[in-house]
């Protein structure tokens, strides 16, 4: 029988995936619309290229971070794509994630490295 991984074990996570998982909170979305949603969460700094992009998503869901969610039916402009949802595990390590950064930032601040940097 095969161990479930921890929570701990998928961190840190990359950066481009915790700003998946970010996106998918709000509500389930298909690729381009997660691109879109990360380039302008990011003003720009994080554009994301369709080959490793959905590879990427691949991992997440073989990762069991997120899912296939229900189509919707054809979009407006008669394109069928495929959504994706977090998963509660997702959740999880999204939250175990954020946590681990608030530590990391509120230890930057106690030795006063961010003090003038702006």
């Amino acid at each position: 029988m095969t161990q479930k991984p921890a929570i701990e074990d998928f961190l840190p996570l990359k950066p481009v995936d915790y700003h998946v998982l970010m996106v998918l909170l709000d509500q389930k979305r298909h690729g381009y619309g997660i691109v879109q949603d990360i380039a302008d969460r990011t003003k720009g700094k994080i554009k994301l290229v369709p080959g490793n992009f959905y590879a990427m998503l691949n991992r997440l869901i073989d990762n069991g971070l997120i899912a296939d969610a229900a189509r919707p039916g054809k979009e407006a402009d008669g394109i069928r794509r495929r959504y994706y949802r977090i998963t509660p595990v997702g959740k999880r390590v999204a939250a175990a994630e954020a946590l681990r950064l608030k530590e990391l930032v509120e230890e930057a601040e106690a030795r006063q490295l961010l003090r003038g940097s702006a």
